[in-house]
């Protein structure tokens, strides 16, 4: 069997790496040097052999650590080599009994409530949908899916999941562009050729709260297995009405072993999101209005969402020490929306209008990443490589409006008739993006001695852009017709240390950097100030280096109670330079290019997996500040960044109080978020303040089968804020108290 992903924790000490000849010899020599020693003994005694029971169960995460339920060992993917514990960078992974205990099933959810996380809303600018903030960045655009980009603002659900994995910190090197903040990869059921098993849950709450899944994995033969997860959840939002959402799902998997080297595996994820969406409340004298908010037009508001994608992973073992991996996605997701919400007047806040936003957008994606990993001694040395190419292919269609029911609109989305509150769709676009990429990647972990592991990789990203953008009635007046094409490569690294002295820790320090080009983001088009792409004072595409950035950290790991719980702390800086500002007006293409830069630095500390035998836990605190330190705009300088919470942090526990019963909780805080332009500066005039909500939970087994699960979400009741931007027309509200009992059925 290969070692290609030995970890480096499993050394004993001293940790020189030992063939299985040389376990051998050793083996033989002490026990013959047992029986020599006591030849003239009347009887040898044996000390008795433990061995730990570690299999992994046929339904189980297979990156979990073993008897610890909410403590991942290792990443899925293969561009890290080594366990979590001994990679030099800050990660934090989300178990599905972690997800599962936690009683949150939107991805949104899940992650808003990490530490140095916030969400973004939608506006005029840029499609609605889910939107997130990793350390004061935007990372709307770095979700992946198994390694692999996955485009578009959707609703993501959990049903599919065996664990969430965040990486925090600027590294095009395993991302490609973007990743300023970090990156989310989700990582979905595969399935396994271990054993037979299928689970069913059905659950029902408070506020119409109804959701089934069904989990089952099928061995056809000792070569072939499928895997069919499905999903079906509606629910109001809680204290929201008319406000609701509605889910379904599927995710068929399968997994064929063609031979002893080499696996063939391919999944076919399916989900549509059809909601009644809720804007939220409106903001008097800067501050979020307290009371009853405005969900929307009951038979007009809707926000649909899908998701259809293919994908076909080979895996071949050519020997010992490499592997050969490749994987093709073919992925189309689709957002259209109409909401409408009230506007206050900044003048006269006390008049109000309707205010509504309508759009839709349809991504195509194509991809294919070719891995090879090779694992071998090179001068003495292990050395761990991994190099690559990835050619990737992404196309947006879409259009959006932003207007007043009374008048004026941005776009031609949709035709609304508000007397009869019905809109008609357009089914001609206002945006058309074809981005081209292709990558090529090398990276190499190297054991120096058993205290030292140096890290260290290269990526060069080379992409050709192309947008169309229809003529329309913009603020300025009539905006013509308009092409903007051009390409640009970027070069991409990142270089780690390890130092391990001590047989459960480690102390690491990592310097990484990340590009982002113009127009970046792909569902803002031609709005710069969303990050769209930016042109010259008169509508022309001009040069712009592509934004750089660049991240320090030192930190420290600690895999303790027999690796049943891995404690993190790190201090880090990064700095975004070469920003592309909005210009002015971001509603306009024109922008200032290259003009911008600012910086965040903090501490994060992080804690996850087994407290006691009893007692689990997933902690994470971040505590950070930010600065813009250069701008177009001289009153920028100085402020601090928008959708920005200085102190966040999430705490889940759970208690084992009998082999049957278990309890936990969880608690999250984030102090004051001020609202602002992206990447220019806040200055305050809105804001959400702070907050802290706690949910809790319980479980009863009744037997191997049959488990049941109770939760409540915002146990206090407690009404906050979760997101608010620019002038603070939309200013997200936090989910009511709401209850749910879930019955679980495993054979």
């Amino acid at each position: 069997m290969s070692n290609l992903h030995r970890p480096t924790s499993l050394r004993a000490k001293p940790r020189s790496t030992l063939s299985s000849g040389t376990v051998a010899s050793s083996l033989a020599l002490a026990i013959s040097s047992t029986f020599i020693a006591n030849v003239n003994a009347e009887e040898v005694r044996l000390d008795s052999l433990v061995v730990e029971d570690n299999a992994i169960q046929p339904d189980s995460n297979p990156y979990a650590q073993p008897g610890a339920v909410y403590k991942a060992k290792k990443l899925s993917g293969s561009k890290h080599s080594r366990d979590i514990a001994e990679t030099p960078a800050t990660m934090t992974v989300l178990t599905k009994e972690a997800i599962a205990d936690s009683g949150k099933t939107e991805l949104k959810d899940i992650l808003s409530a990490q530490p140095g996380i916030t969400l973004g809303t939608g506006e005029g600018g840029n499609s609605f949908g889910d939107r997130y903030i990793i350390r004061g960045y935007e990372a709307r655009s770095d979700i992946f899916t198994d390694g692999l980009r996955e485009p578009g603002l959707i609703s993501r659900d959990t049903f599919a999941l065996e664990q969430v994995e965040i990486s925090k910190g600027p590294s095009s090197t395993f991302a490609g562009r973007g990743s300023t903040g970090g990156s989310v990869n989700s990582v979905t059921k595969k399935a396994s050729l271990d054993d037979d098993f299928t689970e069913l849950s059905g659950g029902l709450g408070t506020d119409d709260y109804q959701r089934y899944t069904l989990d089952s994995n099928k061995v056809i033969n000792d070569d072939l297995a499928v895997r069919f997860n499905v999903l079906y959840s509606e629910a109001g939002i809680p204290a929201r009405d008319p406000a609701d959402e509605q889910r379904q799902g599927a995710l068929l998997s399968g997994v064929y072993q063609a031979s002893e080297d080499l696996k063939v595996s391919a999944d076919y994820y399916h989900y549509r999101a059809d909601d009644r969406p809720d804007l939220g409340t409106r903001l008097v004298d800067g501050k979020p209005y307290k009371g009853q908010g405005y969900p929307g037009i009951k038979n007009l508001d809707f926000q649909r969402s899908g998701a259809d994608t293919l994908t076909l992973t080979f895996d071949y073992q050519l020997n010992s020490e490499t592997r050969l991996e490749n994987k093709t996605r073919y992925g189309k997701t689709t957002n259209d929306y109409v909401s409408t919400t009230k506007q206050a007047s900044r003048t006269t806040p006390v008049t109000l209008s309707n205010r509504t936003f309508a759009g839709w957008q349809d991504n195509t994606y194509v991809g294919n990443q070719t891995n090879l990993i090779i694992d071998k001694e090179i001068g003495g040395k292990r050395h761990t490589i991994i190099t690559g190419i990835e050619l990737a292919q992404e196309k947006v269609k879409g259009a959006t409006d932003a207007f007043l029911a009374t008048g004026r609109s941005d776009g031609n989305a949709y035709n609304i008739d508000f007397s009869t509150n019905r809109a008609t769709k357009q089914h001609s676009p206002t945006t058309d993006l074809t981005l081209n990429t292709a990558s090529a990647y090398l990276m190499d972990t190297i054991t120096l001695n058993q205290d030292w592991e140096l890290f260290g990789g290269l990526r060069y990203d080379y992409f050709e852009y192309d947008l169309w953008l229809a003529a329309s009635n913009g603020r300025g007046g009539p905006v013509p017709e308009k092409t903007y094409q051009y390409e640009d490569g970027f070069l991409n690294g990142h270089l780690g240390v390890v130092y391990s002295p001590w047989e459960d820790g480690n102390i690491y320090a990592n310097v990484s950097s990340s590009s982002n080009i113009n127009g970046g983001e792909a569902d803002s088009a031609g709005n710069c100030g969303y990050g769209g792409i930016c042109t010259d004072a008169d509508g022309n595409y001009s040069n712009a280096k592509p934004e750089q950035s660049i991240n320090l950290e030192l930190g420290t790991k600690w895999n303790l109670m027999d690796e049943k719980l891995l404690l993190t702390a790190a201090v880090f800086r990064i700095t975004k330079d070469d920003v592309i500002e909005g210009g002015n007006d971001s509603y306009q293409s024109g922008g200032s290019l290259n003009t911008g830069k600012n910086r965040v630095e903090g501490v994060e500390l992080g804690l996850s997996g087994n407290l006691t035998p009893k007692l689990s836990g997933q902690f994470g605190i971040a505590v950070m500040d930010s600065e813009t330190l250069e701008s177009f705009n001289a009153e920028n300088v100085g402020l601090p960044k928008a959708n920005f919470a200085d102190e966040s942090a999430n705490l889940q526990l759970r208690y084992q109080a009998t082999p049957k019963f278990a309890v936990g909780g969880n608690a999250t805080y984030s102090s004051e978020i001020k609202g602002g332009q992206p990447d220019a500066g806040s200055s305050g005039r809105v804001s959400i303040p702070g907050y802290s909500v706690y949910d809790v939970f319980a479980t009863y087994q009744f037997n191997n089968q049959f488990e049941l699960r109770a939760n409540i979400q915002n146990l206090t009741d407690k009404e906050y804020y979760t997101a608010v931007y620019r002038g603070g027309s939309i200013v997200y509200i936090g989910d009511a108290r709401s209850a749910n009992l879930t019955l679980s059925y495993k054979f």
